[in-house]
């Protein structure tokens, strides 16, 4: 047996410090224990009751959260959410961040975090078929931001075009408060049997634990860590707590584990994504209530004389934990072989509730279950609305200097970042591997073919953060209506949404005031306009050198359309058409790119939002399939047609006055020329 070659180190008081946790946190360790942690066990109390595994200081607020409805299957609590889309199919659908990695190494902090969020989905037993994104930068005249954003784009085009898996769209905004704290938050979807999802448990006392996928490394050792406080002056110097991503061995894996799950022979699997084989193991013996036992010398590693902290921690990339019957443990690895992946038992299902690390004969860890999976503490931080909130919300449109020449603002605002043509961006991407694109990027939403049905799937990522800056409340609301929006123009009925909330520090009660004020808003929208949360991230910490980004709470949307062929896009289609203007246009330009692009403003109230008026509009659009005028008579909606499809001129005119009247080609310059300027 093997057993350790160098002692852990002492527990002191700078090195408590050093893995994040306070006094407090410590003294509840000693007395869960009943004596001083070891250096292992410190370590896994540490991740795990990071804010980014344990979720501390938002899980009493993602209670409010409305999370069952007729088509949910899974909501949270597994590794990705599940919904019911008819025939004997699930859709299988997450939404996760990758901010503070990006952030340090662009290329690989993008990648992985695409690499982790097809994990969660084909962990569930789903074949992922669309990927997505919602990305933020700071302004890009600057050379820092440019060297993140392509790095990131790089990043998400190198692994998902590698293993196969589409990009079909996304949203990206520009703002100086991304200056230092990018966003990147990666979607996935994946199709699976309604009755072959599979769940992380570890259940079944005396099963084995198999490890599979790649070598465990010295790569992202508490990367969890790094994600759950504020970056400072030193934040760039911790690359090794970015992992490194191999797109090849995870399309092998991906196959692999579908294979094994497709014959019958897992009990319950889960990827090491966030804190590695320490929150894999751990949370799949918290949901079964059962222990586990690990001998940490058995996991194949790439660097010589790792220790088992090491080994437990490590977030190596292209990993997975399966709990497996020991008549069954042969075939599976005979299966995980024959894709020329590496796979090992490296333990075995408990019935004592305790888990427990082995390096060979030495214990190095052992502490219940329970008080790393569930009991990880709870805070209710101070709420405050911020001082400055009232002047934030202050505007006087008669203050505003009125700008008569439409045609040059207009151009201006079509040639900045956030607005203007994004194929510079989604050119880099395979959008149509595996034949089931529908809608490519630049409508409204994607559109993904359900292989076998006549059914398709609308996908979508939205949100405002300035709206949210304003008035979080309205801006959650409004996140979920727009994406509901663009799921209705494609033709689709919404269905339910995953989340990803990214947030400033939580220790600060403005910050804290905008989160829960962000969930509520999602909330009353989610209700109303049924579509139930079933899966979610939270991203705190998104603060550097003391600034904190504007709150973001990301929208992912998935919607249904019965028949794929009845979709619809945004595009103009023929001459002489009609445009009609649905609702009523109110006195609104608070928050808008207007106010900041021409005059450097960014204040006032977001847009008003009648979420029953929004239900009655979403409703009178997806009837717009039969009768268009009929349609939004039944429902009562006001309507104008305000103009025509005019040719080769945008022409706008207020009575007889034109207001603007300019080429399509001069448009199309300035759409077309914001990513090209910089790149």
């Amino acid at each position: 047996m093997k057993t350790l070659k160098k002692e852990e180190p002492k527990i002191t008081k700078k090195l408590i410090k050093d893995h994040g946790l306070t006094d407090e946190e410590y003294q509840r360790v000693i007395d869960i224990l009943g004596r001083t942690p070891t250096f292992t066990e410190l370590g896994i109390f540490s991740v795990m009751w990071s804010e980014h595994c344990s979720y501390k200081s938002s899980r009493a607020h993602l209670r409010k959260f409305p999370t069952k409805g007729e088509v949910v299957i899974q909501g949270p609590g597994e590794n990705a959410g599940a919904i019911d889309i008819g025939d004997g199919l699930a859709a299988i659908f997450k939404m996760e961040s990758h901010n503070h990695p990006s952030f340090i190494e662009p290329y690989q902090g993008a990648a992985t975090g695409v690499g982790g969020i097809l994990r969660d989905i084909f962990t569930m037993g789903a074949r992922p078929i669309a990927l997505m994104n919602s990305l933020r930068f700071g302004p890009l005249q600057h050379s820092k931001n440019r060297y993140i954003f392509e790095g990131v784009v790089s990043g998400i085009a190198g692994y998902g075009n590698c293993i196969g898996v589409p990009t079909v769209g996304g949203e990206i905004y520009f703002s100086e408060c991304y200056n230092m704290n990018p966003l990147v938050n990666v979607f996935c979807l994946g199709i699976a049997k309604k009755d072959g999802i599979f769940k992380g448990n570890a259940s079944g006392v005396g099963n084995s634990l198999i490890y599979a996928g790649s070598k465990t490394g010295r790569d992202g050792i508490h990367g969890v860590t790094m994600a759950s406080e504020e970056f400072g002056e030193s934040s760039e110097e911790k690359r090794p707590n970015v992992q490194v991503g191999d797109p090849f061995t995870e399309k092998l894996l991906v196959e692999a584990c579908l294979d094994v799950m497709k014959k019958g022979l897992v009990v319950g699997i889960q990827d090491m994504g966030g804190a590695g084989l320490t929150s894999s193991s751990s949370e799949m013996a918290g949901r079964a209530g059962t222990g586990v036992e690990i001998d940490t010398s058995l996991v194949p590693t790439r660097e010589k004389g790792m220790m088992p902290y090491e080994i437990m921690l490590s977030e190596s990339q292209e990993r997975m934990l399966l709990v497996v019957e020991k008549e069954k443990e042969k075939e599976v690895l005979n299966i995980f072989k024959k894709w020329d992946i590496d796979a090992v038992k490296i333990g075995m299902v408990t019935n004592d509730g305790i888990f427990r690390i082995k390096y060979g004969k030495n214990i190095v860890a052992e502490m219940p279950v329970k008080s790393i999976s569930d009991s990880a503490p709870v805070y209710e931080r101070p709420i405050a609305r911020p001082v400055r909130q009232n002047d934030i919300n202050y505007l006087d449109i008669n203050e505003i200097p009125v700008n008569n020449d439409f045609n040059t603002i207009l151009l201006k605002l079509l040639s900045i970042a956030t607005i203007a043509n994004k194929a510079w961006v989604y050119e880099q991407y395979d959008h149509m591997v595996r034949t089931n694109s529908v809608v490519l990027p630049g409508s409204d939403a994607a559109v993904i073919r359900v292989k076998g049905t006549n059914k398709g799937l609308a996908i979508t990522t939205d949100c405002n953060s300035r709206y949210c800056y304003l008035d979080p409340y309205k801006g959650g609301m409004i996140a979920v209506a727009e994406a509901a929006r663009n799921i209705v123009c494609t033709g689709a009925r919404p269905l339910a949404i995953t989340d990803c909330l990214n947030f400033g520090n939580p220790e600060k009660p403005e910050i804290m005031w905008q989160f829960v004020e962000s969930i509520k808003g999602i909330s009353e929208a989610c209700k109303v306009l049924n579509t139930p949360v079933i899966s979610g991230n939270v991203s705190f910490y998104n603060d550097t050198k003391g600034i904190s980004i504007y709150p973001t709470p990301i929208i992912g949307m998935v919607g249904l359309l019965e028949s794929v062929e009845q979709h619809i896009t945004q595009w103009f289609k023929d001459e002489g058409d009609a445009i009609i203007l649905l609702g009523k246009n109110l006195e609104e330009i608070g928050g808008s790119e207007y106010l900041k692009v021409i005059h450097n403003i960014e204040r006032g109230k977001p847009p008003e939002i009648n979420l029953n008026f929004e239900m009655q509009i979403q409703k009178a659009l997806l009837d717009r399939l039969n009768i268009v005028k009929d349609a939004l008579n039944n429902h009562a909606i006001p309507y104008n047609i305000i103009g025509k499809v005019g040719g080769m001129r945008l022409t706008i005119n207020n009575n007889n006055d034109r207001l603007i009247d300019l080429s399509v080609e001069d448009i199309n310059k300035a759409w077309r020329g914001a990513f090209e300027a910089n790149f």
